[in-house]
């Protein structure tokens, strides 16, 4: 490939070509495994990485590409004639073993001899006759695998790449080539060393710190332009395949070297106008933000082989990414669970889960509207793939925030698997975003993987709730960031997890209380009564304080943005409806376990809903637990010492009362069938 003054190589390659006078040794990390688009004479093209690094060092007067990695050893990479002309000379100074690296010191000193031969040069022999050196590159794939631990290396480890180093300080740069009847032009060029590593940190760091010799140059993930010049290649590629492909429909070869000129988007007859190709790439584009190049031309292949036309690319990069083909969300069926779960009339709708939080009930769903039809997040120039949708539930405990959670999974995936919660205050350690998304190489629990990721990539289609967020530690605030900006993680294995057809909910008191400066104290900020306009303000103001103020993470509360949704405390009404309910649920409790009818005369229902309701600053909680200690236990208490109780009795609640030291009396009448007539009291 020759390169002329219009032509474009990658940013890494330049940078690595352009100081081939200075550094013998580069160690590229990153983004290695990928495609890289280069233009030349006025067209878009990709290439592997080999053929990248290999097209510009020809141009340069490099005669081979030298490729080294544990299972294959030394060989001349198959890159072009040249490459292969220089095979013969290559294997003159390749004398010795071709394994590396070897296990003994003996297979070691081997391997570094042929590094140094390699490095220098050196001059082969033919006839008699002594050459000029030979100009080669070595690329030493799978650098990361070379090391057990790079922060702990073995004797022999250390040796191994002290020897490189001394290697690098020792090489000197070789002139230009010779050519017959021509004066050598041009500074000297080093044989470089070039490192493959995933990450700078997988090779020891004083190899890189320890010389000026030795280069790190990163290999940066494609960027969105990257992005949309190779969806127009793929779907050039795709068009004229479509129209040139066999007739049984098989796959036509996908070499990544195959292009088409620039600006043939369609065969002719095809029907496929201009606008609507332009608008199938910006699709595709747009659909495969954060992946690589070659994983754009792996969601084609994808495509291609489920016949899927190229307007479909988002579906394919959908089911590249998270292995599978339903979506839920692009069915009508999830519309009508909405449209059901706000339906009054239904008796599992959200309205008559989560009692007196109109304005809290609406508000959801609407987000979850919007996160159906993936509107969410529409209004960004480039939305990406952040969650389906995200909630914010703020307000005072005991109102309904967890259940409104589980009525959204409920109705959105009909479906309890589909509900997982992670309760913040067990995360409030520094080291505890482990957890969620695994632990890093060499600590405890690594190939557990992250209890989070692990549940996501198992079942995309979640409602996520992370309750009382503001219990969690900053370092898992800063993973929650990544998930609603990116919408994915990548956990201590390297494994990336997609969160783009989640709901995520964050539950959190936060607005409610504050502490005292002074006293140290935990003070109500509203209390009930408070007009709820007045309460949502001031709850959204002291929730945006917090995140700017308090733990200096305004970005996040940028990210939730408008979807935080404010819990109004229970009215009177609302107390009394909670009331009724949770009595309902210990009386079907007693029929379905014990064949008991339970009934409260009206005396002690009043009784009853007086202490239940007096403290309104527990919610619907404090309800159950009131009831608890004022019902079930001495309830419970009576019955356990009752004389045979037959299916079909019916248990009464005459009074409740509460005794000056606390315990509480409750007189109840035991009543077996109709005949009985009146009844024995027990207690």
């Amino acid at each position: 490939m020759d390169l002329s003054k219009d032509d474009r190589l990658p940013p890494f390659v330049e940078e690595l070509t352009g100081t081939l006078g200075v550094h013998a040794q580069y160690v590229l990390h990153g983004n290695i495994r990928d495609l890289h688009l280069v233009r030349r004479r006025g067209r878009d093209r990709y290439y592997s990485l080999h053929d990248v690094l290999w097209n510009p060092l020809r141009t340069m007067g490099y005669e081979a590409l030298v490729l080294c990695d544990q299972v294959t050893g030394f060989q001349v990479a198959d890159v072009g004639e040249s490459g292969a002309r220089a095979a013969a000379a290559v294997d003159e100074l390749l004398h010795g073993p071709r394994e590396f690296p070897g296990q003994t010191a003996a297979q070691r000193q081997a391997v570094l001899e042929q590094l140094r031969n390699l490095t220098n040069g050196w001059a082969h022999r033919r006839e008699g006759r002594r050459l000029s050196p030979l100009r080669v590159a070595l690329v030493i794939d799978h650098a990361s695998r070379i090391l057990t631990d790079p922060s702990r290396l073995t004797p022999e480890e250390r040796d191994f790449f002290l020897a490189c180093l001394k290697l690098a300080e020792e090489a000197e740069p070789l002139p230009p080539r010779k050519a017959p009847g021509v004066v050598p032009k041009g500074p000297g060029l080093f044989n470089p060393v070039i490192w493959l590593a995933d990450g700078e940190r997988d090779v020891p760091g004083w190899l890189i710190a320890g010389s000026e010799r030795i280069r790190a140059v990163a290999v940066p993930e494609p960027d969105a332009d990257e992005r949309g010049t190779m969806a127009r290649l793929l779907h050039e590629r795709y068009e004229r395949y479509a129209g040139h492909g066999s007739r049984d429909g098989s796959a036509a070869p996908d070499g990544t070297t195959t292009t088409v000129p620039a600006g043939v988007h369609a065969r002719a007859g095809t029907g496929v106008d201009a606008e609507e190709a332009a608008r199938a790439v910006g699709a595709f584009a747009r659909a495969a933000s954060g992946l690589s190049l070659r994983a754009m031309e792996e969601s084609v292949r994808l495509a291609r082989s489920r016949g899927l036309p190229f307007a479909a690319m988002p579906d394919a990069v959908r089911i590249y990414r998270l292995g599978v083909e339903k979506n839920p969300w692009s069915r009508d069926e999830i519309r009508q669970r909405i449209l059901r779960g706000e339906d009054p009339r239904n008796e599992r709708s959200i309205p008559n889960r989560v009692l007196g939080q109109e304005a809290a009930v609406a508000m959801t769903l609407d987000i979850l509207k919007r996160a159906a039809l993936g509107l969410s997040g529409a209004q960004a120039t480039s939305p990406g793939h952040r969650p389906r949708g995200v909630l914010f539930f703020a307000g005072p405990t005991g109102t309904g925030k967890t259940e409104l959670a589980k009525a959204v999974a409920s109705v959105l995936f009909d479906s309890d698997q589909a509900y997982l919660r992670f309760d913040m205050s067990e995360f409030s350690a520094a080291h505890s975003a482990d957890r969620l998304v695994g632990a890093p190489p060499g600590y405890v629990g690594y190939e557990a993987g992250g209890e989070l990721t692990s549940a996501v990539r198992e079942n995309p289609f979640r409602v996520i709730l992370f309750d009382e967020i503001e219990k969690a530690d900053k370092g898992i605030l800063d993973k929650f960031l990544q998930v609603l900006e990116d919408g994915r993680l990548t956990d201590g294995q390297g494994v990336t997890t997609y969160f783009s057809e989640c709901v995520l909910i964050f539950t959190s008191n936060l607005g409610v209380q504050r502490t005292d400066p002074e006293t140290g104290e935990r003070e109500w900020i509203v209390e009930p009564g408070t007009p709820y306009k007045e309460l949502e303000a001031t709850v959204r103001d002291n929730v945006k304080k917090h995140f700017e103020q308090v733990i200096g993470r305004p970005e996040l509360m940028n990210r939730i943005g408008g979807n935080v949704v404010v819990f109004d405390f229970i009215s009177d009404d609302v107390a009394e409806q909670i009331f009724d309910l949770q009595v309902r649920n210990i009386q079907r409790q007693l029929a379905q376990g014990h064949q008991l009818v339970l009934r409260i005369e009206d005396k002690a229902r009043r009784e009853l809903l007086e202490y239940c309701t007096r403290d309104k600053w527990n919610g619907g909680r404090g309800i159950g637990m009131v009831l608890e200690t004022h019902l079930i236990n001495p309830l419970a208490r009576e019955l356990f010492a009752a004389p045979d109780l037959g299916p079909g009795t019916t248990v009464v609640v005459t009074d409740v009362r509460e005794a000056d030291s606390g315990r509480v009396d409750t007189r109840v009448v035991l009543k077996k069938g109709a005949a009985d007539g009146g009844g024995t009291r027990l207690g």
